[in-house]
């Protein structure tokens, strides 16, 4: 007789059922630590992340053996046959912390990703409608505040937070897809529900006030805003920001069009679904630039320092040259970068690649030889544009480059990827833009009326950024969710900051998640460059600071200057960009240390 199916739920109150039956899980601390693996189901979980998780203030010394006890209790549960001692196959202890194996069909927030990324691919090959669709399926595995039933400061954690995030992601990209393709009847009850869980989120409102005038409830529409209008105000002294009244001023001029007509509402500001190219300003000797190296096939190679706008000149320059591909576009984001998930894979990718080429579930291939040649096949006849964003290294790469004579493959990443560069691959070295293209970036975000009417705020504002594209659009979405704050006032706040990040903390992470893959002597430099006097940094200079010999300095400065901390204006002279020498200085401060991670 086979045995009954297990389902497993953390996208609300936290369950398993075992066929009809549903499992009692024991104490809410119990809970807790099988939610936490649920996260990471497949993965194994540290026992020092798992103390750090369950005792958010600090495990007691009993802490290790209660662990060991809720997962031998959890085991006896998910298998109630198994022998005493015996390892089972559900929930395993291996070195150094603890797994939960489990298919992706048992688990729904492994559910929830699949389809978001299903969701994902459709909406980057344009097909909105399907994008939609799936990422309706992927919010109905939400069912009530995540990892319900489990003490609260564990559900407050981090790890639990950005699970939370992912779901009003998927909760926006669905409403964006369905106002794309002219559905917005199809997304607007997971939309709802979505929004009452967040009765603040302005731009999850934004979406909401949108579908519903799309439905035709426009009166609802109307309310729906007035309610988070006076909800802003009492409970954050704000007013509403820039998507909320966007959205508000297109359904009282009536400018949302009805679903299922032509034309489709869009989504919220009117922009399509990816922000950033309709936003994009400037960069036209580097368009240009970029359309002479991409001229033909082979690999093109986008480079720059974090937030220096790669992805977003990549987004822009694929939507200006997309009648030279007629066979379409293919994008994955490989998420080098990310401070938040690990990079995919490239197995994982050319998943991604192969379903939006539309090769089925069932015609999938198994590993990365299989998979690679068969895209590589089905790509041999187009004439198409594959852009590989945020890449982490050449390894990733490689199994990622069509052979096709007509296809171009254009990639951003934050090393310089001297490996790809050999192998034929043509670089762009971005810099930050010049002045005037900076204050377009600042302008067209908060308005050119507010850079107009304090234009020596704007200035300094430029200057303490940097020019860096991405500590403008930190800025600028502070001014634009607080229209009472001037200009001067943030200028204010980035000089009381004495150049360091506690006025742009949003860039933080974007800037540590190329520090963290610093290999240790690297990083020791990196930290010491906050101390020294003036540029240009030299391999004499440097050593000064660090007291290794100068042929070992120049090699430290060349890995700084590969992954794009360092800019190397001449042959053996850098600079050091003044966000990056304020992050130094605050970890020269700190003492952090980096993680490499072992697959760089």
């Amino acid at each position: 007789m086979p045995a009954e199916p297990t389902r497993f739920q953390v996208l609300g109150p936290v369950r398993v059922r075992r066929g009809a039956q549903e499992l009692d899980l024991g104490f809410p601390q119990q809970r807790a630590l099988l939610a936490l693996l649920l996260l990471h189901t497949g993965r194994t979980v540290p026992t020092a992340e798992i103390l750090d998780t369950l005792w958010p203030e600090g495990p007691p010394a009993s802490a290790p053996n209660v662990v060991r006890r809720y997962a031998a209790d959890l085991r006896r549960l998910l298998e109630p046959g198994l022998p005493p001692r015996a390892p089972g196959s559900r929930l395993l202890r291996g070195s150094g912390g603890y797994l939960l194996a489990a298919e992706p069909d048992e688990v729904d927030l492994l559910r929830f990703r699949e389809l978001t990324r299903q969701g994902k691919r459709a909406a980057a090959t344009g097909r909105a409608e399907t994008a939609a669709h799936r990422f309706v399926r992927a919010l109905g595995e939400w069912h009530g505040p995540l990892a319900m039933g489990i003490p609260e400061p564990v559900r407050a954690h981090v790890r639990f937070t950005a699970v939370h995030r992912e779901l009003l992601d998927t909760a926006r990209l669905a409403a964006d897809a369905a106002l794309l393709s002219g559905h917005a009847d199809d997304v607007l009850p997971a939309l709802r529900e979505a929004a009452a869980r967040e009765p603040l989120d302005e731009s999850l409102h934004a979406r909401l006030v949108l579908a519903l005038a799309a439905c035709g409830l426009q009166a609802e529409a109307l309310g729906t805003y007035d309610d988070i209008r006076r909800r802003l105000a009492t409970d954050l002294s704000l007013t509403p920001g820039t998507e909320l009244t966007a959205a508000h001023t297109r359904v009282l001029r009536q400018e949302v069009r009805r679903s299922g007509a032509a034309g489709h509402g869009g989504p919220p500001g009117g922009t399509a679904p990816s922000a950033g190219p309709a936003l994009f300003v400037g960069r036209e000797d580097e368009s240009a630039r970029l359309s002479e190296l991409a001229r033909g096939s082979g690999v093109v190679l986008v480079g720059g320092m974090p937030g220096v706008g790669k992805s977003a000149l990549a987004a822009h320059w694929a939507d200006r040259a997309a009648a030279r591909y007629p066979d379409g576009r293919l994008e994955v984001d490989l998420r080098g970068s990310d401070p938040g998930r690990p990079a995919l894979e490239p197995v994982d990718a050319l998943r991604e690649l192969l379903t939006a080429l539309g090769v089925t579930d069932r015609r999938m291939p198994d590993g990365v030889a299989a998979r690679a040649g068969l895209y590589r096949t089905l790509l041999a006849e187009r004439r198409a544009l594959v852009v590989l964003d945020d890449a982490l290294g050449t390894e990733q790469l490689r199994p990622l480059l069509p052979a096709a004579p007509g296809a171009l493959t254009l990639v951003t990443s934050r090393g310089a990827l001297p490996g790809l560069v050999a192998a034929g691959a043509r670089p762009l070295r971005l810099e930050p833009p010049p002045v005037a293209d900076a204050h377009a970036i600042l302008a067209r975000r908060t308005g050119p009326a507010r850079t107009a009417a304090e234009p020596t705020a704007a200035a300094e504002i430029l200057a303490h950024c940097g020019r860096l594209p991405l500590a403008l659009t930190v800025v600028a979405a502070r001014l634009a969710g607080h229209p009472q704050l001037s200009l001067a006032a943030v200028a204010a706040e980035l000089r009381a900051a004495h150049g360091g990040l506690d006025a742009l903390s949003a860039l933080r992470p974007a800037l540590l998640a190329s520090y963290r893959r610093l290999p240790d002597d690297a990083a020791r430099l990196f930290r010491a460059l906050s101390r020294h006097p003036a540029p240009p940094i030299t391999p004499a200079t440097a050593a000064a600071l660090t007291g290794l010999p100068p042929r070992t300095t120049r090699l430290l400065l060349g890995r700084l200057a590969e992954a794009h901390l360092l800019a190397e204006p001449a042959p053996g002279r850098y600079t050091l960009h003044t966000l990056l020498g304020a992050l130094a200085g605050e970890l020269t401060l700190t003492g952090e240390r980096p993680a490499p991670d072992p697959g760089q």
